[in-house]
């Protein structure tokens, strides 16, 4: 089993000779209610690094008043297991209190279209949170290395951009998509869908691997993308689509008419009461 800390203080007094010695530290960031995905990630981290350090942390700063904070499972003795069975050394498990000490809060955000497209509309303090409970991360362990998930893919360019900006010395990481086999993104709140709803989500990675097709194929029209992937994924009963969106990359900047690559096509649809996330890099 790995081990694992709840204090700042425990963490850097752990890491520290370690670090003189030269070891390299692989940091994962979580949220716990850890799957193959989060597993994945830490994996590719043991790998490339000398230590890996996998945060277990419910950030309460990234979630809106109406959001699901309280519901969200928090499972830290399962977490522990899948840590030490892909090869993690350390957990950190801080409270609320230690990540946030002040009663006036001090942030790290990234501004512009970046945060305000795709899910950034509908979650406007959501990157705020992650910005800030990233870089204090980043600063508590000193990484040499940074894992995460394309699955995120807003996050993921939030992230980079917050990186250069902010001259953090260390390498971003960005880890394929973990997908069940049925096509289904592995995510945390996938424990939320009932069977139905579960098999419904599936149209989500099915109709993003035909719009890739089509992309390929000759379709470069922005429009024509769009309109196909909400089409396809609108002829599912269970889906509740909030977003299908085309951005450009790196940094999801504004395309005109015409797709090119490497472009992101990112969804966001609502299975009953569960929001789930998916995307695909039109190259």
């Amino acid at each position: 089993m790995p081990q694992c800390f709840h204090t700042v203080k425990e963490l850097r007094e752990y890491l520290k000779p370690l670090k003189a010695q030269g070891k390299t530290v692989g940091l994962v960031p979580t949220m716990g209610a850890l799957h193959q995905g989060h597993a994945t990630l830490i994996s590719n981290s043991a790998k490339e690094n000398d230590i890996t350090v996998v945060s277990v942390f419910v950030n309460p700063t990234q979630f809106g008043p109406t959001e699901d904070f309280d519901a969200y499972p928090r499972t830290l003795e399962a977490d522990l297991e899948v840590v030490g069975k892909a090869g993690g050394d350390v957990v950190f498990a801080p409270s609320p209190a230690e990540m946030y000490p002040s009663s006036d809060d001090t942030w790290v955000e990234v501004t512009g279209n970046i945060t305000k497209v795709l899910c950034g509309k509908s979650r406007p303090i959501h990157f705020r949170g992650v910005t800030t409970v990233v870089s204090k991360l980043f600063n508590i362990v000193g990484p040499t290395r940074a894992y995460f998930g394309q699955k995120d893919a807003q996050q993921v360019e939030v992230l980079r951009r917050m990186v250069k900006d902010m001259f953090f010395d260390l390498e971003l990481r960005i880890v394929p998509i973990v997908r069940e086999e049925s096509g289904l993104a592995r995510s945390s709140r996938n424990t939320y869908l009932s069977a139905e709803e579960k098999s419904a989500a599936v149209i989500l990675s099915k109709t993003l691997k035909i719009a890739l097709e089509k992309f390929k194929a000759g379709t470069t029209k922005v429009e024509d993308i769009i309109s196909f992937t909400r089409t396809e994924i609108a002829k599912e009963p269970l889906a509740n689509i909030e977003y299908v969106e085309c951005y450009g990359l790196p940094g999801l900047y504004e395309l005109s008419d015409e797709v090119k690559a490497p472009s992101l096509l990112a969804v966001a649809v609502r299975f009953g009461t569960t929001r789930l996330i998916d995307n695909i890099i039109l190259e």
